[in-house]
């Protein structure tokens, strides 16, 4: 995964997700919205030719985001601890 910042404003960021697919991208946005996003979206505007950007703004867009990929980071934490659990018994 590369990223590239596209726009850094206040109270907006694009980014380019360069080598992810909708799976990253979806789980981003979602979480963002649930981390206080005005707005969350992602344009994936050729999937062979051009690369997915993320859209996030609210007061802090980094911040925004950043909590919204630590949401992620937990959940499969999560996950992995009861997988681990389920197939112990």
């Amino acid at each position: 995964m590369k990223l590239k910042v596209i726009e850094n404003r206040k109270d907006k960021v694009k980014l380019e997700v360069s080598g992810e697919t909708h799976t990253l991208l979806n789980l981003l946005r979602e979480n963002a919205w649930r981390a206080g996003a005005r707005q969350a979206s992602y344009i994936v505007k050729h999937p062979y030719m051009t690369q997915p950007v993320i859209i996030a703004m609210s007061k802090n867009p980094k911040k925004t985001l950043s909590d919204a990929a630590q949401t992620i980071i937990d959940d499969v934490k999560d996950f992995e601890k009861e997988f681990k659990r389920a197939f112990k018994k």
